[in-house]
């Protein structure tokens, strides 16, 4: 949808944006036409199923998968005699016709060169009211290994300070900040490049989680079935840039200058990351199109954009992770709500005892798989995006005692819930069917006694304020979902240990608590919070008769009644005055009839007004 209207990229473009996204008969991408800039601004552009294909040159997502698996079976294949080998040359030639090349003349991305380079004449976004200032968030950037001079291309915001100054936002595990560290052993400056827009697939292969070794442009390649053509920057002629980009933003980074206090930012996850230290990038070039479009996304409370972004890449990753490291998974889902990492969703095909664990094990190692919070396995049989189904079967074969799996290791660096930056506790909730070594008792069939109600649970115990039972009641599934108001240290526990002990509670096997703001009738939210909010291996007890029935603890942590030393961030919701504007002026944009915003929906769910809670 074309927008005609000026709209301010602060705040007001992120606020439409969300209103779109989140309303499925009218998600679409949109292009701002009027910025205050000389740059129109698109956004939403890979927010649906079918616009991600688009974006990949697929008819259905699972297209690329069937690519990749014929690649792997040919070059696997046994190949005996000269003939079967000479058969592989072709497949050979088209490796090779995918591969970037260097091209010596300009490129369409290099028609204006800014005379002084401003990053204030781009329309640059800032998303939510607590953001630290405005970010770039579609940002391809651009690094080489000083060593090796092995390129990488990464997403990463990138918040604007000045006309030529910016942070990059380079978490410690990831490339470019490995990058960084071997320039500041070397102690030399750090050319830097930052591609936006042009052909959507460097988009997408900027975010895809590659090996470090593997060119992003040789992935972009593969699947758009043609060579990336690259040229050197004007200033920074170490780096090739997308000769077809919209923007090239060209500079550097002194490895060893004073840092930037970056942030806070409204993030992936629906909370925003807290305020930290990152490296500070000069800008010495920006180059554009003559006829340029600034590309852009929001993210904040799913669903977002990324959210297609990252299912892109759960298709795509799916094939490869299966023919090198778990023959055994069949399947892989990432639910929305569980923002990438936190809920990952397989089913495998099972031919011993202990195979989940196994597979546990195997996926927890998989490159940025090591991230992963909740991991859940049923067998090869079950349709895991039917949540309903998949749900009853998992349960049905779970014992919580013996099936359940806490582990710890490296976490997201915007996981707030870890006692440590970085290194928090994981589960995995294995629904496998059991085989007869792994059997300790046998599983019953499940129904939820009649003398258990929300009424009288309620009124028993006046902390919590609402409890879902349909999941329980309607489907047989043995889970109760409790929103709570907690008072006191382990108060959680204590509250866990009296409701196991009611008598109309046989047959439950897992409990999840969230805190009292939350309706525990909405699954999805529930879901959202809850696994933002867990450290599985912290926040888990068993109770009940037989100690038996799982209690996971998602509330918020503090200092005062967990002992929790870290910041606590808020939840990302638009302010009034935003909120109010866009209402104002949303007739006039015509782009339908008025959507009321998503954030009213969770404006009794912040914390206070602030990015850091600090009460």
């Amino acid at each position: 949808m074309r927008v005609k209207t000026f709209v301010d990229p602060v705040l007001e473009i992120a606020e439409i944006t969300d209103r779109i996204s989140k309303t499925p008969s009218r998600n679409k991408a949109l292009l701002f036409e009027n910025t205050g800039t000389d740059f129109p601004l698109l956004i939403n552009s890979m927010g649906s199923e079918h616009r991600m294909c688009m974006a990949l040159g697929v008819q259905q997502l699972d297209d690329v998968i069937k690519d990749i698996e014929d690649i792997f079976k040919k070059l696997s294949a046994p190949k005996s005699g000269i003939i079967e080998k000479l058969a592989m040359l072709p497949q050979l030639s088209k490796f090779a016709s995918w591969m970037p090349k260097v091209v010596s003349c300009k490129g369409a991305c290099q028609e204006v060169v800014m005379d002084k380079p401003d990053l204030s004449k781009l329309p640059i976004l800032k998303c939510w009211p607590k953001d630290g200032g405005r970010f770039l968030t579609l940002p391809a950037i651009h690094t080489k290994d000083p060593n090796t001079g092995i390129r990488n291309i990464g997403m990463y915001r990138m918040q604007v300070f000045a006309p030529d100054t910016t942070a990059m936002h380079w978490h410690k595990h990831k490339v470019s900040a490995k990058h960084y560290n071997e320039y500041k052993k070397l102690d030399k400056r750090m050319p830097v490049a930052v591609a936006l827009g042009g052909d959507p697939i460097f988009t997408y292969a900027a975010t895809a989680p590659l090996p470090e070794n593997v060119d992003e442009y040789m992935l972009a390649g593969f699947l758009r079935k043609k060579r990336v053509e690259l040229v050197k920057c004007l200033t920074q002629p170490d780096i090739e840039v997308p000769a077809d980009a919209d923007f090239i933003i060209e500079g550097y980074v002194e490895p060893n200058e004073e840092m930037l206090w970056e942030g806070p930012f409204g993030d992936h996850t629906g909370y925003y990351s807290l305020p930290d230290w990152y490296p500070r990038f000069h800008v010495t070039a920006i180059t554009h199109r003559k006829d340029a479009v600034y590309p852009a996304t929001i993210v904040g409370i799913p669903p977002q954009e990324d959210a297609w972004l990252g299912k892109a890449t759960e298709r795509i990753f799916l094939t490869p992770m299966k023919m090198t490291m778990v023959p055994e998974i069949k399947d892989m889902n990432m639910p929305v709500e569980g923002v990438f990492h936190n809920l990952v969703i397989a089913s495998i095909n099972k031919e011993y005892a202990g195979q989940g664990q196994k597979v546990m094990n195997a996926m927890w190692g998989a490159g940025q798989m090591m991230f992963n919070k909740i991991l859940v396995l049923a067998d090869g049989n079950v349709g895991i995006d039917k949540y309903k189904e998949l749900a009853q079967y998992v349960f049905s074969n779970l014992n919580p005692v013996t099936d359940v799996y806490f582990s710890q290791g490296p976490m997201d660096v915007l996981d707030h819930s870890c006692s440590k930056l970085g290194f928090g506790g994981k589960m995995c909730i294995d629904g496998t069917k059991k085989w007869e070594e792994e059997i300790t008792e046998a599983q019953h069939a499940f129904s939820l006694s009649k003398e258990f109600t929300a009424v009288d649970i309620k009124k028993q115990f006046p902390e919590i304020s609402s409890i879902n039972i349909d999941l329980a009641n309607e489907w047989n599934i043995p889970v109760l979902f409790v929103a709570m108001s907690k008072k006191r240290e382990h108060h959680v526990r204590e509250l866990h240990s009296q409701v196991c002990n009611l008598s109309g509670l046989t047959g439950i096997k897992m409990i999840l608590y969230v805190e009292q703001s939350v309706d525990a009738k909405n699954i999805a939210d529930v879901l959202w919070r809850f696994s933002n909010n867990l450290d599985p291996r912290r926040d888990h007890f068993y109770a009940g008769p037989d100690n038996n029935i799982l209690g996971l603890d998602g509330t918020r942590k503090t200092k005062d009644l967990d002992s929790f030393d870290r910041p606590w961030p808020n939840i990302i919701v638009a302010d009034d005055d935003t909120i109010a504007a866009v209402d104002k002026k949303w007739a006039e944009m015509n782009i339908g009839d008025l959507i009321i915003s998503p954030s009213l929906k969770y404006k009794d769910q912040l914390y206070g007004k602030e990015a850091e809670v600090t009460a």
